[in-house]
């Protein structure tokens, strides 16, 4: 596949979480590929997950910690390999009931049509502050990153 190809595999993949359809987007995903997630021992979903189950697994963990309550992406650039999408979110922490906004950036490498490698780039500061049972309900107001 090509750049373009790559770009549409993984706007299509963007979709399908939107819409909730977690198991298409599983069929997108190589056998054995790898999702990264920035680690935190607060963060139900953070660490890195290897092949499909594993994988279907981050979802159920995401699904059971947080809502999205917005989520926005904003640029994709394919070069080779790799595409890079740009964008926001809006999550609420279902253990506390905080929000927190969440600006990232994720990687993913495409291989024979298929992701074989997802990794996300985000300020974890806000999401922990905002599951984090032990700090008041103030502190886990989280001030978007703006350019």
């Amino acid at each position: 596949m090509n750049a373009r190809d790559n770009k549409q595999l993984v706007m299509e993949c963007y979709q399908l979480f939107l819409k909730g359809d977690i198991p298409s987007l599983l069929e997108r995903c190589d056998v054995n590929a790898d999702w990264v997630e920035r680690d935190s021992d607060c963060i139900p979903f953070a660490g890195t997950y290897h092949g499909k189950a594993e994988i279907a697994d981050f979802f159920t963990k995401l699904a059971n910690g947080a809502e999205a309550l917005s989520f926005t992406t904003r640029e994709f650039i394919a070069e080779g390999d790799k595409v890079v999408v740009v964008g926001e979110a809006t999550w609420l922490a279902k253990p506390t009931g905080r929000s927190f906004d969440s600006p990232w950036v994720h990687v993913l490498t495409v291989r024979d049509g298929k992701i074989a490698r997802f990794e996300a780039y985000n300020d974890t500061a806000p999401a922990e502050r905002a599951f984090r049972t032990d700090l008041p309900a103030q502190a886990s107001m989280a001030t978007p990153m703006r350019h």
